[in-house]
């Protein structure tokens, strides 16, 4: 029984580290710019669909000799490249798609991210079309039994990515000048820009930083389950906005426990129940914390009035 715990444990920090990848991106921008980017989950799926056309082209020059590099370089640099090319594009759905859109009612900028995720998803189908695609097999899957729990070395790499650029983006938070900008806008968005703060490079780089976040989780999540499907980003995205929610507005730390924790209520729970019942069952625990904590884990009820 506890080799069947311990087992799914595993399985539950792998699965919540996608969520919490995704999430941060959802709590960042809601809490700089008091609005969810819902284009966030098609998002995650551009970076993945970006990733598998950067590791097949450099798999390609490997392959003719073009290019003499070992696979675990071929996936950093994957990652590396997917992250700066997604950050892009999620400076360009700021710019276009929110920008205009920043003093407006709080309910039109919902229906943009909305919008704005399904041309996402459109322009995946008139390019690649409506099949599925099999991500590179960059890593030959190894998996070691620490008694009677088996690890793959997949779940070990794609734990432990996820928690250092967590704690990366702490550290960028916390001990930066732009991150001490991007938290006194959560703090008072209205104060802020009256101080010198340029609002719109600071909207810019939170977007660019939540969209490589997410390239990084659906390239983790083509190299576990290589399968990637242009829908993909909608379930994982509605379940992030989940989390980035249960953590609390703008909590980078609240993103990533939350995170986790869906990831942990979900494996275990269809460990006890049928599988059909997963989300009802996982989805009424959260509903029934946020009774009790409406603001999150770590939300504050202090919220900038002024732009409600």
């Amino acid at each position: 029984m506890v080799t069947y715990f311990l087992q799914n444990l595993i399985n539950a920090l792998q699965w919540g580290s996608f969520y919490a990848l995704i999430a941060l991106g959802y709590s960042m921008v809601y809490g700089v710019l008091m609005l969810f980017n819902f284009a966030h989950g098609d998002i995650f799926m551009v970076g993945a669909y970006i990733g598998f056309g950067v590791a097949t082209g450099l798999v390609s020059l490997a392959s003719m000799g073009a290019l003499a590099l070992p696979n675990w370089l071929i996936l950093v640099l994957t990652i590396l490249i997917s992250m700066f090319l997604t950050s892009f594009v999620g400076m360009i759905v700021e710019r276009v798609g929110y920008r205009p859109l920043r003093e407006a009612p709080r309910a039109s900028a919902a229906i943009t991210g909305l919008m704005i995720g399904i041309i996402l998803e459109t322009g995946n189908l008139a390019i690649l079309g409506a099949r599925r695609v099999s991500f590179p097999a960059l890593i030959q899957s190894t998996t070691y039994d620490l008694g009677g729990v088996f690890v793959t070395n997949k779940k070990i790499m794609i734990v432990v990515v996820s928690i250092a650029l967590m704690y990366a983006l702490h550290l960028f938070v916390r001990k930066t000048r732009w991150g001490m900008a991007m938290r006194a806008m959560a703090f008072d968005y209205v104060v802020v820009p009256l101080m010198g703060v340029p609002i719109n490079n600071i909207a810019r780089m939170t977007f660019a930083i939540g969209s490589a976040l997410a390239a990084v989780a659906g390239i983790l999540f083509g190299v576990a389950y290589p399968v990637l499907d242009p829908y993909m980003g909608v379930i994982f995205g509605w379940k992030a906005f989940v989390a980035a929610i249960l953590g609390g507005r703008g909590s980078i730390l609240g993103a990533c426990l939350a995170g986790f924790l869906l990831g942990f209520i979900e494996i275990f729970v269809a460990m006890v129940f049928p599988s059909t019942l997963r989300d009802f069952i996982a989805y009424s625990i959260i509903l029934l914390i946020l009774t009790f904590r409406p603001h999150g884990f770590f939300g504050e009820p202090y919220s900038a009035r002024l732009r409600l």
